[in-house]
């Protein structure tokens, strides 16, 4: 049997409204052929017949949930399809729910298969349908991430959310003791570094150290081709290429970001001054950014077209 990839199930959900254990046995029951899977979900009368069900969902909302205490934190993400709604209130509770539930699983199809924390009745999965039905738009849980601190590790998980709910951020930060992940400066400090990563959509590491080998050497390989090298000798090339590196991946990491309140210092010069102030050993540990419909393909439609269609259709 093919194996079922995530990326498999949610194109098969893109391009029938259906719920992703549906979609993930129908991808099953026909050896991963997404053609046969989509004729199998409209055999069973799973597949959507609503309009809306097959249109891209590149709108919705990026929103968090911090459980109290700072321990725990989700950040997720919810598409629909117009901002209308996206603005609408029983899609933003909606939204904030599925945040909040998402702290007591793992993964999305875990999600997805339990009962809905306002109403036990139904899964959350069975919800969207219903959600679906009700405001007339294809609506796709897309992805959330949860942090949650490891045991004896001390500290908080913060967030910041821009634009509406068009960009989120999740921090870690890990803290010397309670007293300190306690303090209200310390929670303060964590806002600021997730809004220091959502006005940094470049960077992708906290610091250098953790940037991997192959990156940097990608990094090398394009330096070391760029025409304005070609005639250089290979010492001298080696050593204006280490600058530039140097120079590029500090641009990837966080710590090294002049820091948005102060740009006379960078965020790891404001750990630290944090630091003699609250006490050694604060460490930013993790973040993670979601970008509303990021590498979703948003499909162009023609107005005049669609009315078209729709008159020959009748």
């Amino acid at each position: 049997m093919a194996e079922i990839s995530a990326k498999l199930v949610q194109e098969l959900r893109q391009k029938t409204g259906a719920g992703m254990m549906d979609c993930k046995k129908a991808l099953k029951e026909t050896d991963g052929d997404m053609e046969k899977a989509i004729e199998w979900l409209r055999q069973k009368g799973i597949a959507k017949a609503e309009k809306g069900a097959g249109r891209t969902a590149a709108e919705g909302l990026v929103d968090t949930y911090i459980q109290p205490g700072g321990q725990v934190g989700v950040l997720i993400e919810v598409n629909c399809q117009t901002d209308f709604v996206a603005r609408n209130e029983a899609f933003k509770a909606l939204v904030q729910n599925l945040a909040k539930q998402a702290t007591t699983v793992e993964n999305l199809e875990s999600l997805m298969a339990q009962p809905y924390i306002e109403n036990e009745s139904v899964k959350v999965e069975g919800l969207i349908k219903q959600t679906i039905a009700q405001l007339g738009e294809n609506i796709q849980v897309r992805r959330f991430t949860k942090f949650a601190l490891a045991e004896d590790t001390k500290g908080v998980v913060g967030s910041y959310i821009h634009t509406g709910g068009r960009v989120g951020v999740l921090v870690e930060l890990n803290s010397p003791n309670d007293s300190v992940a306690g303090r209200e400066e310390f929670q303060t400090l964590a806002r600021n570094v997730a809004m220091q990563v959502a006005a940094c959509p470049n960077v992708e590491y906290v610091n250098v150290d953790e940037i991997p080998a192959e990156v940097a050497q990608k990094e090398k390989d394009i330096e070391m081709g760029r025409d304005d090298l070609a005639n250089k000798p290979q010492n001298i090339k080696e050593k204006i290429v280490q600058g530039r590196i140097e120079k590029r991946l500090k641009e990837m990491t966080l710590l090294d970001q002049p820091y948005i309140r102060d740009q006379s210092i960078t965020l790891e010069e404001l750990i630290k001054q944090s630091a003699s102030n609250l006490g050694d050993g604060i460490q930013v540990h993790r973040f993670v950014r979601y970008i509303l419909g990021e590498g979703i393909e948003k499909q162009e439609s023609n107005f005049a077209e669609e009315v078209a269609a729709q008159v020959g259709s009748k």
